[in-house]
């Protein structure tokens, strides 16, 4: 698939840092980036303005063929139900790996604009596209030395979240139970088996795992009429069983049938997360 040219914000003082936030289902980047922008925190200002060293880039998916909605429509990859996300999961795999390959050449092209440095680049993404920001840094390892400089997931879910858990529980039920680096890399193991790409290295005993250390905020509508919020607390479970560094919210109230950033405590949430990441790397 060929994937439009990303929407770009230019930061507003010398570029020093860069976000990568992918869009839900229906949506594209440029529609993401106006929504997000026109959201403020409790001090007035959005985030381009509240982050002024950020470039931030909203990626597009381009239109493909939903087996639940007969039509084709802007997507990552088609989920045919979120009442059960272990439905059809098939259908999800050729537009994951697409769109994981496609993730993983931007996150590339972005390091080398802040001088290579992975902590200076931000991950993330709303509905299907945290889904998506999620796996494509389970696909991550071995590809650069240190973690991101922060990830940043809203209203959504873990594909194959079910078989993450299941996994998880029989290593911890085993006698290297404790082992964290054994259960990241059986995690990855899976992600990367279920997409099957000849172009993204596997993982060994040897593979740098430093990117898994990555600094997480999840934050998801407890009234989201569009991605159920077990949803979110499944994928939550997945991180911290992993040991990942994850921190949760949850909110009311939110706008488009709560799927969506609370405002503006949900935008002041990623201000102080991202100030806090910025200090911690630099």
């Amino acid at each position: 698939m060929q994937f439009p040219e990303p929407h770009v914000q230019a930061p507003r003082s010398e570029h020093a840092h860069t976000a990568i936030l992918l869009h839900g289902r229906g949506s594209d980047g440029p529609e993401f980036a106006e929504e997000l922008f026109s959201s403020m925190t409790s001090q007035g200002k959005n985030l381009s303005d509240s982050l002024p060293s950020f470039r931030w880039v909203f990626p597009t998916s381009g239109d493909r063929w939903s087996a639940r909605f007969q039509e084709d429509m802007p997507s990552w990859f088609d989920a045919y139900s979120l009442e059960d996300i272990g439905a059809k999961q098939e259908l999800q795999v050729d537009g994951l790996r697409e769109s994981v390959l496609y993730m993983l050449a931007l996150l590339d092209r972005e390091i080398e604009k802040v001088g290579g440095d992975p902590r200076r680049v931000y991950l993330g993404g709303i509905s299907q596209g945290m889904a998506t920001a999620l796996w494509t840094l389970f696909c991550t390892p071995g590809r650069f030395q240190g973690p991101l400089g922060g990830f940043l997931g809203f209203c959504g879910w873990l594909p194959y979240a079910g078989q993450a858990e299941d996994l998880i529980k029989g290593i911890s039920n085993s006698p290297s139970g404790s082992d964290v680096p054994s259960k990241q890399r059986q995690v990855s193991h899976l992600f990367l088996d279920v997409i099957a790409s000849p172009n993204i290295p596997h993982i060994n005993e040897n593979t740098d795992l430093s990117v898994l250390s990555t600094a997480i905020l999840l934050s998801h509508g407890s009234d989201d009429k569009w991605v159920p919020v077990e949803l979110g607390r499944q994928a939550a479970r997945v991180l911290q069983g992993l040991n990942l560094a994850t921190e949760c919210y949850e909110f009311t109230g939110a706008e488009g049938d709560g799927h969506w950033i609370a405002e503006p405590e949900g935008f002041d949430q990623i201000v102080t997360f991202i100030q806090k990441q910025v200090e911690h790397n630099h």
